[in-house]
């Protein structure tokens, strides 16, 4: 019987991808918040969890070095969030409160996936060792 570790670490091992590439994104929302002009982004969580999940459906390999290298990356992941405040003047649409707690928000979803991993992987080694 093989053993799958992608399947054995289920969606939890995207999931915390995904956690970290919308952590960037709203940090750097953050670290713009001064920036005249600048229009705050956000990823989709739905989103890159399906496109995880399609793009591990794929089961594609390059077996000769003349094939070409194929990247399965959309591009335009992240999208412009709609304000929830009315223009301040210089185009900036970072609101810092809303945004802390989205990054706070994403840290403890980021802990939950985490745990979630470490959960399974210690479920493996057990099964891996008899249950000693």
């Amino acid at each position: 019987m093989a053993l799958s570790i992608d399947k054995g670490l289920g969606i939890h091992q995207h999931a915390l991808l995904a956690r970290e590439q919308r952590a960037t994104v709203i940090a750097s929302n953050l670290a713009n918040a001064d920036t005249p002009g600048y229009k705050a982004k956000d990823l989709s969580f739905q989103d890159a969890l399906e496109r995880v999940q399609t793009r591990s459906g794929h089961s594609m390999s390059r077996t000769h070095n003349k094939h070409f290298e194929l990247n399965l990356e959309g591009s335009g992941r992240e999208k412009y969030r709609v304000p929830d405040q009315p223009d301040t003047g210089d185009g900036n649409t970072v609101d810092v409160q809303v945004e802390r707690n989205l990054y706070m928000r994403n840290s403890m979803e980021y802990q939950a996936s985490l745990t979630f991993l470490t959960s399974r992987i210690q479920g493996m080694q057990k099964a891996l060792s008899g249950g000693r």
